[in-house]
Formats: structure tokens, sequence, C-alpha cells
């Protein structure tokens, strides 16, 4: 008896050495999850100062971080819901939690740091809820089998209730955001319009006033309920007097904001945008940091309530019912993590660029491409929107279109420094975000700042005509790309942390050891993945020229734009030359993807020709027809370079011959006439260098007479039978490819050959054309 009770402690203490590492082993997720979180999180108080340049960057994140590390002070009440929120503890013991908790911190980073890789914004509520639920039903499923139940009975272990509540929440929150941005934005363009500068001296106060009064307010509804150093009686006080709050803040921050608005120069839209920054960033830090370490300290109180049990295996963890208080020096080490992460996270940049691309006032380009649903809603809105003004009298339509006329901002020469849309809307972004979050949370409505923060940014956008018909389709497409990957992420955060419960339920330790590396896994090809998107990010940006307002620099940077994408061609002309005769169809389905790019490049670099033409006077006839001809040239190249790669994709991926070694090495000559004439061209453009021109026209039609040979020695292997219809469509469709191209690369550098010229330090253009 003696023996067995020894047996018996010897084997509890060595499952509460493995459960002490796997409570070492949530300490560290909770640091990555911190990492992955802020990443995708940062984009709801960022994005309002960042995108309309409130104020230098550091200045910015310097305020954001002062709003965080205030915020995780008051997050200590919003730790119970990692411990109660969606399960009952009580049914659970310390086992059975750690393994839920395991699965949920893994599953959350994995999730998170996918979504930040491909840019998209998610909510961290959302995703930790849906993990902790599908995790604890995992495990609850489990213990019914095992035990014989009924699975009716999965009812007493999931707080079903709250999950409904979250679902609500984010329709509502979506819908009722996105409205209530599009409204307020109209009338207050409609107030102010685009050259606010004036009106803003008579109604500054009055806006300064009303925006600064609903963010105070907004910070003072969201953080007393978590705060520590407000009494009970000071919480019911600020929830009492709200209308009464409400109104002196407007009193007193109208009149101080009139006054500075009529004696100074300062513009009150900065201290408003600035404040509402400060204010989500504590928003944030206060909801969210439950998301990224409330389950490894839920984690950590489950084991000590197991520790000070006689069974710690098997006790139930009714204790968690109980209040606890978070450590406030383990919430500022937290929040320690969350503002170095915030500076230093290249995928927090990412995700920002998303919503400043779907949001921002002018062309450029554009990140999203066209969709059939995002077209039937385009042509549905228009529709209507032409049907509604039939009955609006002409004198109001022409009355609203003057407000309404768009006035150009300044560019800069740095994009970095270009607005993405002006101080007005970001100022009615982070007011309206603060409203509606404000509302719901004194409703006790389950919300995401994330959602809100994003769909008030759309609905602004929509009201300030950034989605033209130029770029609507594409907008819409990006926005339902993002809704749709919210529910994505409640699926995927589900099925994924139930599959992750169950592994780590059944196997223990071998179990969390295979998770912890497959997540390893996925985060490194996730890091890959994101090094190659910024890169191409960046290949594009080098092609935006929204942010140039001088000629000479237009041409300029046009010609050289040109260069770029013609090497681009030649380059990949090369390797679909050679993964043909090597019959490699994962090289040529490569070649196949990279023609998405490429023909990107040609319709930017055609959209920047049209752009250079407005600056050009009505006289400069001799540049006018020089960029019709080039925009004509560039389209048959985009053209010919994709029908070459597809046709070769689609010969090999249908299982076709190959082609054999004489047709080899006749195109072997065709492609280094090809890639050469290609990167010369592409020299003299990007490096203005005299190239030899008739050397280019030598080769040109040299490769002319050499697809000339090479058609009569193909009609003879057809004749001979060397050569069957399907092999001798590939062959003719490299040749009468790489000849188009030649041909319109020839035309291009006729028309470049003359058209940079140094005179007196300045470039100028000329065409023989």
């Amino acid at each position: 008896m003696i023996g067995k009770e020894i047996l018996k402690l010897n084997e509890d203490y060595f499952f509460m050495e493995m459960f002490m590492f796997a409570l070492v082993l949530l300490a560290c997720l909770a640091i990555f999850d911190l990492v992955v979180g802020v990443s995708n999180d940062a984009v709801n108080f960022l994005n309002s100062s960042i995108g309309s340049k409130a104020a230098p960057r550091n200045v910015i994140m310097i305020i954001a971080s002062l709003g965080m590390l205030a915020g995780v002070t008051f997050s200590s009440g919003m730790m119970e819901v990692a411990r109660k929120g969606i399960f009952h503890p009580e049914f659970f013991n310390m086992p059975e939690l750690i393994s839920i908790f395991l699965a949920v911190m893994l599953t959350d980073i994995i999730l998170l740091d996918t979504f930040n890789t491909f840019g998209f914004p998610t909510s961290t509520t959302v995703s930790i809820v849906f993990e902790l639920l599908g995790a604890a039903v995992a495990v609850s499923l489990i213990k019914i089998y095992m035990a014989g139940d009924l699975f009716i009975t999965l009812a007493k272990y999931i707080n079903t209730g709250k999950a409904l509540a979250i679902i609500t929440g984010i329709l509502l929150s979506v819908i009722v955001a996105f409205i209530a941005g599009a409204i307020v934005q109209f009338f207050a363009r409609l107030t102010f319009t685009f050259d606010y500068a004036k009106t803003l001296k008579k109604y500054g106060g009055i806006w300064g006033g009303f925006a600064f009064s609903v963010i105070t307010y907004f910070i003072l509804i969201k953080g007393a309920k978590g705060t520590s150093f407000l009494s009970k009686e000071a919480v019911l006080f600020i929830k009492d007097h709200a209308w009464l709050i409400l109104g002196g803040n407007f009193v007193v921050f109208g009149l101080l904001f009139q006054l500075l608005t009529v004696f100074t120069k300062i513009n009150v839209l900065k201290p408003i945008v600035l404040m509402g920054t400060f204010a989500l960033a504590m928003a944030f830090a206060a909801n969210d940091l439950v998301n990224f370490i409330g389950v490894p300290l839920a984690g950590l109180s489950a084991y000590n309530v197991a520790e000070l049990s006689s069974d710690p295996l098997n006790v139930l963890m009714g204790a968690l019912k109980g209040k606890s208080q978070a450590n406030t020096l383990l919430l500022l080490l937290a929040g320690t993590v969350m503002v170095i992460t915030l500076w230093f996270s290249k995928k927090s940049r990412s995700v920002s660029k998303t919503e400043l691309s779907l949001g921002r006032q002018d062309e450029g380009v554009e990140r999203f491409g066209a969709s059939t649903l995002s077209r039937i809603i385009v042509r549905m809105v228009h529709t209507q929107f032409v049907f509604i003004k039939k009955f609006i009298p002409a004198s109001i339509q022409r009355g609203i279109a003057n407000r309404l006329t768009i006035v150009n901002t300044k560019k800069t020469e740095d994009p970095e420094q270009q607005q993405s849309f002006d101080l007005l809307r970001a100022s009615v972004n982070l007011m309206v975000a603060s409203a509606v979050v404000s509302f719901a949370t004194s409703l006790k409505l389950p919300l995401s700042t994330t959602y809100v923060t994003f769909m008030v940014s759309m609905g602004t956008s929509l009201s300030d005509q950034a989605w033209g018909r130029e770029s609507a389709v594409y907008r819409v497409t990006g926005v339902l790309a993002v809704v749709g990957g919210w529910f994505v992420t409640a699926l995927a955060a589900f099925t994924a942390s139930m599959i992750f419960a169950s592994i780590i339920f059944y196997f223990e330790l071998p179990g969390i050891i295979f998770v912890v590396f497959f997540a390893a896994f996925l985060l490194f090809r996730s890091h890959h993945m994101h090094g190659k998107r910024q890169k191409a990010d960046k290949a594009l940006e080098a092609f935006n020229m929204t942010h140039i307002d001088d000629p000479e620099i237009a041409i300029k940077t046009s010609f050289e734009q040109t260069g770029y994408y013609l090497r681009e061609i030649s380059d990949t002309l090369e390797h679909c030359f050679e993964a043909t005769f090597l019959e490699d169809r994962s090289r040529l389905n490569n070649m196949r993807v990279e023609t998405n790019k490429i023909n990107k490049w040609s319709d930017i670099i055609t959209a920047n020709i049209f752009r250079t033409l407005n600056f050009l006077q009505k006289e400069d006839v001799v540049y006018t027809q020089t960029y019709l001809h080039t925009i004509r040239s560039l389209k048959d190249i985009s053209d010919s370079h994709r029908d070459l790669i597809l046709n070769a994709y689609n010969h090999f991926e249908n299982n076709h011959e190959g082609l054999t070694a004489k047709q080899i090495g006749e195109l072997r000559y065709i492609k280094t006439c090809i890639t050469r004439l290609l990167w010369n061209t592409s020299i003299m453009l990007l490096q203005r260098k005299r190239v030899d021109f008739d050397y280019i026209a030598r080769q040109s039609l040299k490769l002319v007479k050499l697809v000339d040979d090479f058609d009569k020695t193909q009609i003879k292997r057809i004749q001979n039978g060397e050569s069957g219809t399907r092999l001798s469509i590939l062959f003719y469709g490299f040749m009468d490819n790489s000849v188009k191209i030649s041909e319109q690369t020839h035309n291009l550098l006729d028309i470049f050959r003359n058209s940079f010229i140094k005179n007196g330090g300045h470039i100028k253009g000329t065409s023989n054309n």
C-alpha cells in the first residue's frame, strides 16, 4: 500500500514537472504572441495619423507607445476572459486546461503571423475567442466520449452565450462602423470642403471641441473599468454623468480650440488626430493584452491551484471562477514588449499599407485586382446613385458638387512623406471609431477594435470620393478580401486549435513537441514568404509616380522604368527558354506567375506615361507622339511575352512531347539574340548611355533572318514526321513572339535613342518619329 502511494507521488511529481515545462513554453509563446499581435493591431491606432502625416513618424510612434503603456495598466479586469469567459473551468482539471491553453497559443501565433504576412488586418479578440472555443470543444468532446455521456452535455462545458454574443457584435460593428464613418465624413466634408483652411477658422473650435470631447470620453469609459487608481464610486460617477462630462469637455475644448484657430497658426486637427492616436493605442492595450498574455496567466493560475491540492492532476479548476488581480509589473513588462515590437516590426507596416492603400485619396499602385463580386457591387451602387440623383434638384447637386470638389494635395518627391488622406478625414476616423467603441462598451456589447477602425476608415474613404470609378472596383475587392478574412479567422482559429488540442491531449509530451515543431516550420515559411512579398512590393512602389509633379523628372523616371521593365522581360524570357529545354514544369509555372507582375508593371508604366502627358504643354506634339508610340510598343511586348510563356507552360502541363535536340539548338540562337537585344536597350534607358544603335538594328535583323531560316528547317521536319502538331505550335510560338518582342523593342529604342541629351544640367527628350 505504501509502495503504491510512493509510486503515485513520483508519478504526480513527474507530470507536474512536465506541466511546469508547459508553463515555461506558454510564457515563451506569450512573447511571440505579443509580437505578432502588435504587428497586426498597430494598424488600428497608427493609420489615421500616419496616413494624414499629422506629425513626424517618430512623434506618432512615441504618442502611440505612451498610449499602450498607459493601456496595459487598465487591462487587469480583461484577464478574466481567458479564465472563464468561453468555458466553465469547474469541469476541467489542470492537465486538460494546459492542453487547451497550449493549443490556443500555438494556433494564435500561426494565425496572426499568416495574416501579417499577407498584410491583412484581423481581430486578435475574435481569434483568441474562437481558439479557446475550438480547443475547449475538442477536450470536452474527448472527456464526454471517454465518460460515455451524451454529446448534448457539451453545453455544460462551453459558454455558448458568449460565443454568440461575439458573432453578433462582429456583424453589428462592421455595418454600424461603415455607415457611421460614411455619414459623418460626408457632412464634415460638406461643411469644411477639401480646402478647409478658411472654414476651419470659422468652425474649427466647434469641430475640435466636439471631436476632442468624444475622444476624451472614450479614454475615460474604456479606461475607468480596468484601472486600479479609480475607486468604484468614481467609475460609477463617470458612467452616470456621461452627458455632463461630454458637455463640459465640449465647452472647454471648443473655446480653447477656437482661440488657437483665431490667434495662432496651429492646425487644430493635428492635436485631435494625435490625441485620438493615444486613445486608440490605450484602448488596444487595455482591451487586447488579454489576447496575448491572458491564456498563459490562466495557465499559471491553474498550475498554482493544482499544486496546492493533494491530487494535483485530477482536482477540478473551479477556483478559476473567482476574481484575480494581475501583477502590474508583469503588465508593464508585456507593454514594453509591445512598444519594442511597434517600433521594429516590419510586418506591422505591411498591414498598415493594406488599409492605407484602400483608403488613399489619390491614384497609384492598387494592391488588389478586380473580382466579379466587386464589379457587381460597384455597378449596383452606381446605378442606385444615378437613380437617386434624378430626384435631387440640379441647384442642390451643383452646390454639393462645388463643396465636394477635390483639391489636389501638394506632392513631395519622397513618397513616404505624401499624405494618403488629409487631417479632416483622419480626425473623423478617430472620432467615429472612438464613439462607436465607447457606445458599444456602455451597452456591454462585445466588438473588435480592428473591425471598427477598419470599417470606419472605409466608410470615410467612400464619402471622400477616394473610391472613384477608376479605383472603386479594386478598393471594393480589397475590402471584401479583408472582411472575408475576418470570418476565415474565426473558422481557422476554431478548427486549428481543435486539432492541436486533440493532439496535445492524446499524446501529451510527444504531441506538444510535434505541434511546436510544426508551428516553427510554418513561421519559418511565413517569414520567407513575407520577405519575398516585401521585395515585390518595393519593386511596384518604384514604379509609383503619383508623388512627382516635375515634368522633367517625370519624363526621366518613365524612361528609366521602361528600362527596368525590359530588363525583367529579358531575365524571365531566358528562364523560360531554359525551363522549356529541360521540360521543367515547376519553373514554367513560376514564370507563368511572373507574367502577372510583368503585366502589372506594363500597366503602371502606361498609367505613368498618361500622367506625364498631363505635364506637357499642348504644343509639345513631339513628346505626345513619342509617348503614344511607347504605350503601343509596351502593350505589344507585354502581350507577346505573356503568350510565349503561357504556350510553353500549357504545352508541358498537358504532358506533350518535349523539343528535339535540333529545335533546342535553334531556339538557343533565338534566345541569345532576343535577350541581348532587350538587355542592351535597357542599359540605354537606365544608364543613359549611348549604345551602338546599328548593333541593335543588326541584332533585330539577325533574329528575323534566323527565324526565316529555322522556319524552313521546321517545315522539313514536319514533312518528315519529326515534329508533331503540338510541338510545331510550341516551336513557332517561341519564334513568332520573339520576333514581335524584338520589333517592338527596336521601335522603343528608335523612339528613345535621342531622348537623353544633357544640356546645361537638364534632361531633354527628342524623337525621330
